[in-house]
């Protein structure tokens, strides 16, 4: 999935030269990473390179943590355990984030490609809490009449919330995001944003602890 979501990320490349353009900031939502991982690709080329230094922001959502809170370890990709086993930043299989977390983004794990780049210090993570995604995502159809998928919100949260901290520095940057899809078939969970009903999940340590404990034992 990485792999053919790179057009995204090539398309963007090719768009943003042609314009004279050049990002400071790159942010993508993370989830299992293939947005994420297919924007970013080509200007991560550059970076590993040394053509260009970028700063990328991997966008994850609070409830289910794998870069913020994950270990990095060899994992099932699947609950079934059935598929190989891949290293990857997760928390664990078996862990299921709780059932009233409707920004989406809810694999337990991460891309290993995009995992060795966190892991390498190449690349930031940050997670959100749901509410404050609806938030952005609210805000940024307002301005932009665009009613934005849960999953993108996420990546439009950190841009808004870097956008501010320009604005409060003075400083110039060139902000890139990935909007990864429209919100039209989310509209229950934007009512209960709208009706109050929406809460923060964010699972405690002895929640997640309970996902590590089935990571395979790798001698």
């Amino acid at each position: 999935m990485l792999l053919h979501q790179s057009v995204i990320g090539v398309e963007t490349k090719i768009a943003m030269d042609k314009y004279g353009i050049k990002p400071d900031i790159i942010i993508g939502c993370a989830g299992g990473g293939s947005n994420l991982g297919g924007l970013i690709s080509p200007f991560m080329g550059e970076k590993l390179r040394g053509e260009a230094d970028y700063r990328i922001i991997a966008v994850e959502p609070a409830s289910c943590p794998s870069f913020t809170r994950g270990r990095f370890a060899y994992d099932f990709a699947d609950t079934g355990m059935v598929c190989p086993l891949a290293k990857m930043y997760t928390l664990g299989s078996g862990f299921i984030p709780a059932p009233n977390h409707a920004g989406g983004l809810r694999y337990h794990g991460m891309s290993p490609i995009l995992s060795q780049l966190y892991d390498d210090g190449l690349m930031e993570a940050r997670a959100v809490e749901q509410t404050k995604v609806f938030e952005a995502a609210e805000y940024f159809a307002r301005c932009e009449g665009i009613l934005p998928a849960p999953e993108s919100s996420h990546a439009i949260r950190a841009a808004i919330d870097e956008a501010v901290k320009c604005r409060e520095t003075g400083e110039e940057k060139t902000i890139l995001f990935g909007l990864t899809g429209t919100g039209y078939f989310d509209m229950v969970a934007y009512e209960k944003f709208h009706d109050g009903k929406m809460t923060d999940y964010i699972p405690t340590d002895e929640d997640l602890e309970k996902g590590f404990a089935g990571l395979p034992k790798m001698d």
